[in-house]
C-alpha cells in the first residue's frame, strides 16, 4: 500500500500494464494524470490535435506492436470527439484503451449545466466499447482500470473506457499498484485441434483463411508452418496482411473477392479459417460460397458461424490453436499441382489488376515499395489508390506493418501511421486522398512536434473521387458534394513545419519519394492525378 494522489495511481497502473505512451489532449478534467505522467516519467504522452485523433493514433500503436494502446481525452466533448476513433477500434478488433475524466463527483449526475458536465457519457461510450467503468471511489482507480484493461486485452480485442472524476484524480487515498505479468490465452479444446487436424491431414486441396485475429495472437509462424506442411494456399482478410509474407509462395494475398482466386477457395475441400469473422468487403457481402468443409478458429466464440457455418468450431486464440494443429497433423495428402494453380491463379489476379489500374499508377505502387524498407508500415485510407491497388497488390513483407480503416471511414489514415511509427519506431508511407486527408490533417502539428518518419502521400483528384464514380454511374451523371476547393497541400505543409512538394507524374514521384523517406522525420507528397493515366472506371470526371 502507498499513499499517492489519483492521478499517481492512473500513471503507477499504466505503467504496470506496460504502457510506454499515451495519446491524448490535456484538460481541466485530466490534468492530474497528465502531472503525474510527466512527474514520474517512464511513459511519454504525444499531444495530438484532436481527440478522435488520440484514438486512433493509440489504434495504430496497438496494432502495429501488439501491445495496449492508451488515449487520454477530457470528459464531454472531448470525450465525444473521439467516439469516431473508438468505432474503428472496435471495427478492427484493436486494443485501445480510452481514460477520460468527469466532472466532480459531487455535480456528476445532477445535471446542473457544470463545465463539460456528461451525465450520459458511460451510455455514449458504451456504445462503441465492449466494457466501460465509471470510478465511484478514488481507492478503486487501479482495479477499475485493469478490469477494462483485461477485457481489451484478452480473447478476440474490443476497445474498451473508463471516466475518472476529476476530484478523484486530485485526491489521496492508499492503493495497492496491481502486478500484471500477462494475459491469459484462450485455449482451445483438444479435442476440436484433433478433429481439426484430422480433416485437414486428409484434405485434397486445403486453403487457409487467415485474419487479423493470426497478427493478434502471434501466430504468424504457426500459420507458415503449418501452411507449408500441407502445401495449403493462405489467403488473408486486410488485417490478416502480412500473417504470412506475401512473396511466400503459397501466399495468395487479400484477394478472396477476385475471381481468379475465388475460383481456388471455390476448388477447396477444407478451408480452415483462422481470426476472421468474414468481413463483406472480403466476401462480396458473403456472396461468395464456402464449399467443402468449414473449421472456423477465433477467440470470440460469437463471431464463429455468425456469416458462415462451420463443419467444426474450435474457441480459442490464433497461436496455441495453430501451434496445437500443428503438433496433430499426421501429413499432407494434398493433390498434386493444387499449391502451383492456385499461385497462378495469384499472378493472375495481379497482372488484371496491373492492367486495370494502369502504369503510371503500377509505377507509382513499384516505387513506393522499393523506397519503404522491408519491415516499413504502409497505412492505408479509404481512397481511389488504396481500394484498387493499396489494398490488394501493394506488398506486405512482415506482420503488423499493413494498417486500413476496416470501417472504411475515411480519416484515419494520418493519426494511424503517426501511432504506428511511434510505437515501432519505423518509417510509415501514408497513401491518402485528398478529401479524406483533410479530416486529420491537424495531426500534421503532431509528426512535425514529434519527427515522426511519415511520408504522407496525397493522391489529389479535388474531391471525392469514390463517391464521384459512384454517381456518375447510378444517378445519370449528376455529381453533389464531390468536388471540393482543395488547398496547396505542399504549401500548407510548410506552414506546419514539414517538408512538401507537388508531384506532377511518375518520373518526378521516383525522385521524390527516395528524397522523403531519406529525411528522417515528416513529409508530404501532394500528387496530382489529373496528370497520370487514370485507372479503369476512376477517370476525373
Amino acid at each position: 500500500m502507498q499513499e499517492l494522489t489519483g492521478g499517481e495511481a492512473v500513471a503507477h497502473t499504466l505503467r504496470a500494464l506496460g504502457v510506454e505512451h499515451v495519446f491524448g489532449i490535456v484538460s481541466v478534467h485530466n490534468i492530474p494524470i497528465y502531472d503525474a505522467i510527466n512527474r514520474m516519467g517512464g511513459i511519454t504522452a504525444v499531444a495530438v490535435r484532436h481527440e478522435q485523433g488520440a484514438v486512433h493514433a493509440a489504434d495504430g500503436y496497438a496494432r502495429a506492436t501488439g501491445r495496449l494502446g492508451v488515449a487520454i481525452t477530457s470528459t464531454g466533448p472531448g470525450a465525444a470527439n473521439a467516439m469516431g476513433g473508438l468505432f474503428e477500434a472496435g471495427f478492427s478488433s484493436s486494443r485501445v484503451l480510452m481514460i477520460t475524466g468527469q466532472v466532480e463527483s459531487r455535480y456528476y449526475g445532477k445535471g446542473k449545466g457544470f463545465l463539460h458536465e456528461a451525465e450520459n457519457q458511460v451510455p455514449m461510450l458504451r456504445a462503441v466499447t465492449r466494457r466501460v467503468e465509471s470510478v465511484r471511489l478514488t481507492r478503486d482507480i487501479p482495479a477499475a482500470i485493469t478490469r477494462v484493461a483485461a477485457d481489451v486485452m484478452t480473447g478476440r480485442p474490443q476497445p474498451g473506457a473508463i471516466e475518472i472524476p476529476v476530484d478523484f484524480q486530485y485526491a489521496k487515498a492508499d492503493f495497492d499498484i496491481p502486478h500484471i505479468e500477462g494475459w491469459p490465452r484462450v485455449a482451445p479444446d483438444k479435442a476440436g485441434l484433433a478433429a481439426a487436424a484430422g480433416m485437414l491431414s486428409a484434405a485434397r486441396r486445403p486453403v487457409i483463411w487467415a485474419g487479423g485475429g493470426v497478427l493478434t495472437a502471434g501466430a504468424e509462424s504457426e500459420l507458415q508452418q503449418l501452411a507449408e506442411l500441407l502445401g495449403a494456399p493462405v489467403v488473408t482478410s486486410l488485417n490478416g496482411r502480412g500473417a504470412i509474407p506475401e512473396d511466400h509462395p503459397l501466399a495468395l494475398g487479400p484477394l478472396t473477392a477476385h475471381p481468379a482466386v475465388e475460383a481456388v477457395i471455390a476448388g477447396a475441400d477444407v478451408v480452415l479459417a483462422v481470426g476472421t469473422r468474414f468481413q463483406g468487403g472480403a466476401t462480396r457481402n458473403w456472396a461468395l460460397k464456402m464449399p467443402g468443409q468449414l473449421i472456423h478458429l477465433d477467440a470470440g466464440p460469437e463471431v464463429i458461424g455468425r456469416n458462415y457455418t462451420p463443419a467444426l468450431s474450435v474457441v480459442g486464440d490464433a497461436r496455441p490453436g495453430l501451434a496445437g494443429i500443428l503438433k496433430l497433423v499426421t501429413g499432407s495428402a494434398v493433390e498434386a499441382g493444387f499449391a502451383e494453380r492456385a499461385s497462378a491463379a495469384r499472378d493472375e489476379a495481379h497482372a488484371a489488376i496491373r492492367g486495370d489500374i494502369g502504369p503510371d499508377y503500377a509505377a507509382i505502387m513499384d516505387a513506393m515499395r522499393e523506397a519503404l524498407p522491408r519491415n516499413g508500415l504502409v497505412v492505408r485510407d479509404p481512397t481511389v489508390p488504396a481500394y484498387l491497388w493499396g489494398n490488394r497488390i501493394f506488398p506486405i513483407y512482415e506482420p503488423r506493418t499493413s494498417l486500413y480503416p476496416s470501417s472504411a471511414a475515411i480519416g484515419p489514415a494520418l493519426p494511424l501511421a503517426i501511432g504506428a511509427s511511434i510505437g515501432t519506431g519505423r518509417p510509415a508511407v501514408v497513401i491518402q486522398g485528398d478529401g479524406g486527408f483533410m479530416l486529420n490533417i491537424a495531426e500534421l502539428a503532431t509528426a512535425v512536434q514529434y519527427r515522426v518518419p511519415v511520408v504522407v502521400c496525397v493522391f489529389n483528384d479535388r474531391g471525392y473521387g469514390v463517391l464521384r464514380s459512384i454517381q456518375a454511374r447510378t444517378f445519370e451523371g449528376r455529381q453533389t458534394g464531390v468536388d471540393l476547393a482543395t488547398p496547396d497541400f505542399a504549401a500548407l505543409a510548410k506552414a506546419m513545419g514539414l517538408p512538401g512538394e507537388t508531384v506532377s507524374g511518375v518520373d518526378e514521384f521516383r525522385v521524390a519519394i527516395g528524397r522523403a523517406m531519406a529525411a528522417g522525420g515528416p513529409y508530404l507528397l501532394d500528387i496530382d492525378m489529373d496528370v497520370l493515366k487514370p485507372m479503369a472506371g476512376f477517370g476525373r470526371r
